[in-house]
């Protein structure tokens, strides 16, 4: 419907000049010229936050029927709650549901003139288009190499299939670091290459399989003849060596619960509904003492803790024993005989076998049972004993609608001297409905411990906290864009960084002027989670009283540079604190970068740069001289004005020749609103006059953006077509998301 109001060009003229961008920066910060005012953002809704207050308790429930469905159409009078035993009145009552309809054919429309497999672009999305949160979480320090498979299998599923618009989602590995691929995105790309990276690890608690192979000194407790088991005898699995995995175990599952904390922490200011779906093999809670006997310790500990800060922070766990329906008998790797003396090795008697079976069931059952119970106290359930793991996640998708239920606590909630813990209970009066809910909560309000690492601690462990979360802090609200691109050295990235002036504190000089203080980390991180390059730099810049009001309407940018030493995933991350202020901001970028020494066709990152009328009118006159570019901004703050001209420029690598020494070369424009194709252009052949390097051929076009549209997140595409290359290896694709405004 949008044809109409866009007009296309691709004009290959020295106008063109501010595609140098990617090949011409030099360090430094700089005010901007003012950019147009950005739409004023709805504000978030808080339907989905469950609130701790002195003066409010909020929770979700969810209420099933005898066949696990969602009831959706309860009433107020049909749920009752209670803290502490006592009856509570409801004063807020309402349903909410996660699950987003499809119109079919408005879905089909971004389809529309897809080629030869070229995948639409997603758009970013914005707080209020979120729909569901959801952290699928690989416990790869409880993760066999066999669950390893499976559970590599379940996620590439959910992306492919299973995944909806308006999931915010990110892949984390709990004993991964802070990888560039851990980050929420609603990017299937990125997502696809962090399930790449979901192994098992060598260095966690688990092995090849669900459960060790036993050693002779297991052997050595059961006899031929029939022995009993001897708890405190040497080598039983209570002491020993078996005291020594129990420690083992313990620290590996207080590293995982403390990285399950860290993840909880980081979601409690995302929007939408916020669930973890942890894949693991799971721990035991309990610990053993000198005599043998369990009892609650530090896992135990950091378990209740976990669940806690789950119950504040509104996520609700689903826990997925990946391992699935396990065998606990002996196999063939289990050594239950040991050589004799007279070299003969004995036949173990069916009391061995008992053994292993009892043990290993034992063994499964106390580390289901802390899965169990961080999923059932947070309102959540577990999948286990099932080997369709994808199924257990679709039973997880189709569990995230609930009510949402308020009420007022009395007095003696929060009073530490009546009480420490208090306890939730939710009745459903319908006959035959079950309700799922949180088990309660601590005596203290949200805001005593709600203390966050944003502007907390030392101010390098405030930036160093921000850089390496895998959740943007938006204290300050930072824009992003790396571009990718290739010179004679090699490849590299070059990222732009906005910074909103208004959300610093300046301060009065003497001479009447105005100065701002800030410390920027900038890093970026491989795949692997270790990282590559890094920057840390303070600045102080003082305006004078005329430069301070436009720096207000332009914000600050900051650009660095890093060298690629090698093609792959990359996750940059930039970090700045304003010590006046108070205030921590972040963002980051996932970039693929290719390998040019495949040699591939490829494309560089876009450049855009947001040109009035009347100045596009006057730099299309081959008489006009003056040639003013304000791409540095406009890339870095990807706003573009409606009724003007949307310029873009960029590269294009390895692409073939013919015996002349010349390229065949054609591209396409597209561009997507919230998802859906409203501009589908013609193929247009790239036009090489005043081209001297034949490895870079510099492309570069424009879009009119009519008044008439609607402002609004949009994506602007190019497909490049090589019609001298195999059909394999002869078409690539570039986007740019940039919001229009009026």
């Amino acid at each position: 419907m949008y044809k109409a109001r866009f007009g296309c060009q691709n004009r290959s003229s020295a106008v063109f000049t501010f595609v140098s961008l990617l090949i011409s920066f030099s360090g430094g910060v700089f005010a901007q010229r003012p950019v147009p005012s950005p739409v004023q953002k709805p504000a978030q809704a808080e339907s989905g936050v469950v609130k701790i207050s002195t003066n409010l308790v909020q929770l979700d429930v969810t209420v099933i029927d005898p066949k696990g469905k969602i009831v959706k159409d309860l009433r107020p009078e049909e749920l009752e709650v209670y803290e502490n035993g006592e009856k509570q009145k409801i004063t807020n009552f309402s349903f909410v549901s996660a699950v987003r309809t499809f119109d079919q054919k408005e879905d089909n429309s971004a389809k529309k003139g897809n080629e030869r497999g070229i995948p639409v672009p997603t758009v970013a999305l914005r707080p209020e288009q979120v729909r569901r949160t959801i952290a699928l979480v690989v416990d790869d320090l409880f993760l066999s190499f066999e669950s390893a498979y499976y559970t590599r299998r379940a996620l590439k599923k959910f992306v492919d299939e299973q995944m909806q618009d308006g999931d915010f989602v990110a892949i984390v590995r709990t004993g991964a670091g802070t990888g560039a691929l851990q980050q929420f995105t609603s990017d299937k790309t990125m997502l696809a290459a962090a399930i790449e990276r979901v192994k098992w690890n060598p260095s966690g608690n688990a092995g090849i399989s669900a459960f060790a192979p036993l050693r002779p000194s297991f052997a050595d407790q059961v006899s031929a003849e029939g022995g009993e088991l001897k708890p405190n005898e040497p080598g039983n699995l209570a002491s020993g060596d078996a005291a020594f995995e129990d420690f083992q175990t313990s620290m590996f599952a207080t590293g995982t619960l403390g990285a399950l904390r860290y993840i909880v922490e980081g979601m409690s200011e995302l929007p939408g509904r916020k669930s973890v779906i942890l894949f693991s093999e799971g721990w035991n809670e309990f610990e053993r003492d000198e005599h043998g006997f369990t009892q609650s310790g530090r896992v135990g500990s950091y378990l209740a803790k976990l669940i806690e800060e789950a119950n504040r922070a509104s996520v609700v766990f689903y826990t997925v024993d990946s391992r699935g329906v396990v065998y606990t008998g002996s196999t063939a790797a289990d050594q239950l005989t040991t050589p004799s003396a007279s070299g003969g090795s004995p036949v173990p008697g069916p009391q061995a076998y008992s053994a292993v079976m009892s043990q290993r069931s034992a063994q499964l059952f106390d580390s289901q049972a802390g899965l169990l119970r961080l999923a059932e106290e947070t309102g959540g359930f577990s999948v286990k004993n099932n080997n369709d793991l994808a199924g257990g996640v679709r039973k997880v998708l189709e569990d995230q609608s609930y009510y949402l239920i308020a009420y007022e606590p009395d007095s003696d909630t929060f009073d530490t001297v009546q009480r420490r813990f208090n306890k939730i209970e939710v009745k459903v009066i319908r006959k035959g409905l079950t309700a799922r809910y949180r088990s309660g909560f601590f005596n203290v309000a949200d805001r005593e411990v709600l203390n966050r690492p944003s502007n907390t601690g030392s101010p390098i462990l405030q930036l160093q906290r921000a850089l390496m979360s895998p959740f943007a802090v938006n204290g300050i609200s930072l824009k992003l864009n790396g571009l990718f691109g290739s010179d004679r050295s090699g490849s590299f990235v070059r990222s732009l960084l906005h910074i909103p002036a208004q959300d610093l504190k300046f301060t009065d000089e003497p001479d009447g002027s105005k100065k701002v203080q800030f410390a920027v980390w900038a890093a970026s991180f491989g795949d692997n989670g270790a990282p590559v390059d890094q920057i840390t730099k303070n600045y102080t810049i003082s305006f004078k009283a005329a430069d301070y009001q436009k720096v207000l309407k332009e914000g600050i940018i900051y650009h660095f540079t890093f060298p690629v030493k090698k093609p792959g995933g990359y996750q940059y991350r930039v970090a700045i604190r304003d010590p006046v202020g108070a205030k921590v901001g972040s963002a980051s970028q996932f970039i693929q970068v290719p390998d040019l020494k495949k040699g591939r066709l490829t494309a560089s990152s876009i450049v855009i740069e947001n040109v009035p009328v009347k100045m596009w009118d006057k730099l299309m006159d081959p008489n006009n001289t003056e040639v003013r570019s304000t791409s540095f901004m406009d890339t870095a703050s990807r706003q573009v004005k409606l009724g003007s001209v949307l310029r873009y420029g960029f590269e294009i690598y390895n692409a073939k020749l013919d015996p002349s020494r010349k390229p065949d070369l054609q591209t396409k424009l597209r561009v997507f609103l919230d998802g859906k194709l409203v501009l589908d252009g013609e193929p247009i052949a790239v036009d090489l006059r005043g081209q001297t390097d034949m490895r870079r051929i510099a492309v570069s076009g424009a879009v009119k953006m009519s008044d008439k549209m609607l402002p609004g997140d949009y994506i602007l595409q190019v497909i490049v077509t090589d019609k001298l290359a195999k059909t394999k290896n002869s078409i690539t694709s570039r986007h740019i998301q940039f919001e229009a405004v009026n």
